[in-house]
């Protein structure tokens, strides 16, 4: 296909898809998967060859949240029967983590429900951060505690944190039908912050909401745009008792498809295969792991993930190859920024955010990705076939299993 080696080239140069060309790859048929597949595998080996990275959730305060998130099981008002806790102690979030560690995951993410953390939130989350690094040689700490005040990430680099996670999760144009309790560019805002306090930013999307085509394109362009240096790629997890229990929009090919768009708009960033993907992709997980680099180990937040042994075996069947401590995850050109501390990474050298290439990233861009996008297919090709409605998947409820282990138990974690 012309579409996929223009990708590929453009890849390999880190040069931005244009808004037709990212629609079009959501476009393609199941009869053209492995083609992708394929084509975006050779952009993600060119940038990290054949590694996967670990990384190990740590729940540190879960439920409760005063914030309206449909998608979330631990939303206000939310019927979810998940486990709710109050903050866990630093000890006990450390001793969690180092299962994660000793089952190979290189980083932890730190996440606490609610809008955003007091300055005692810090305090405690700091102390955290302080044990797992005196416990854990190299291992790297993400937190992910909602939106920031002013100093705050300042103040969690200085306690050690590597990186902070704040999700863009949807497009701006839709953002309201999915959030009230606050904004698009409040979650813009916690993420310039954090870059600007010389923190790696961590920001990714939700699919499967009910979005169309047009907004994930714009969430993943959106995303360059902010140029984090890892991006997590969630797939909804459809919890009883929350506003979007009953959306089941994804197939295992769609699921591939849009990560395979999200490796071509954001070639040498780290992509992670987050949750919902044993929901979703089930049996086909292993494909994903030729355009994603790096993947959660075991559970996640609320729900529980594949045993993490099972997720070991798959990547060594699938001939990767798990990240080791002492490599470094990003490309040379990405880790350098990173490591000078730089608030946000030069874009000319890294392509990532320019609003070069015809003016791609942004919201104006030719109609194709907005709202108002005349019907775009694969987006401005007058001779465009319509594509055929796909048909609803099957509701896989068995497949939504709440975590009762780990964090917040007297069990085992599973890692």
């Amino acid at each position: 296909m012309d579409l996929l080696n223009t990708l590929v080239d453009k890849g390999l140069r880190r040069e931005l898809p244009t808004r037709e060309e990212a629609l079009a790859v959501l476009a393609t048929t199941d009869d053209e998967l492995l083609d992708v597949v394929a084509a975006a595998g050779k952009v993600r080996r060119q940038w990290f060859g054949r590694r996967v990275k670990l990384n190990y959730l740590v729940n540190l305060k879960s439920g409760l949240c005063p914030e309206d998130c449909s998608y979330c099981s631990q939303r206000l008002g939310s019927k979810a029967e998940i486990l709710k806790y109050t903050w866990l102690k630093p000890e006990d979030a450390s001793k969690a983590a180092a299962a994660g560690v000793a089952g190979g995951a290189k980083r932890v993410c730190l996440v606490a429900s609610g809008r955003g953390p007091t300055d005692r939130d810090v305090d405690r989350v700091s102390k955290t951060i302080e044990a797992i690094k005196e416990q854990n040689e190299g291992v790297e700490v993400c937190a992910c505690l909602g939106l920031l005040s002013a100093g705050q990430a300042d103040r969690l680099r200085d306690a050690g944190a590597d990186a902070y996670n704040h999700n863009l999760n949807t497009s701006e144009g839709t953002y309201g039908e999915i959030t009230t309790t606050h904004t698009y560019a409040d979650r813009v805002d916690t993420v310039q912050q954090a870059q600007a306090a010389g923190l790696s930013a961590c920001s990714g999307l939700i699919a499967g909401m009910g979005e169309s085509d047009e907004d994930l394109v714009d969430v993943v362009f959106s995303l360059r745009e902010l140029d984090p240096d890892s991006v997590p790629v969630n797939f909804l997890i459809p919890f009883e008792g929350t506003p979007l229990a009953k959306e089941w929009n994804l197939t295992p090919q769609r699921a591939l498809r849009i990560l395979a768009m999200v490796r071509f708009v954001c070639p040498d960033v780290e992509v992670r295969l987050a949750g919902g993907r044993e929901v979703h992709l089930r049996t086909m997980q292993p494909l994903a792991l030729h355009l994603v680099n790096s993947i959660f180990l075991g559970d996640y937040l609320t729900s529980e993930g594949q045993a993490g042994q099972a997720d070991l075996e798959m990547i060594a069947d699938a001939g990767f190859e798990v990240e080791g401590a002492g490599t470094t995850t990003l490309p040379e050109h990405r880790a350098d920024a990173v490591a000078a501390g730089c608030g946000s990474h030069s874009k000319a050298a890294s392509g990532c955010g320019s609003h070069d290439s015809g003016g791609c990233g942004s919201h104006g861009g030719g109609g194709c990705g907005s709202h108002g996008g005349g019907g775009c297919g694969p987006c401005g090709s007058s001779d465009a076939t319509e594509p055929e409605t796909p048909a609803v998947p099957e509701a896989r409820t068995d497949l939504v299993s709440v975590r009762r282990r780990g964090a917040g138990t007297d069990l085992a974690p599973n890692a």
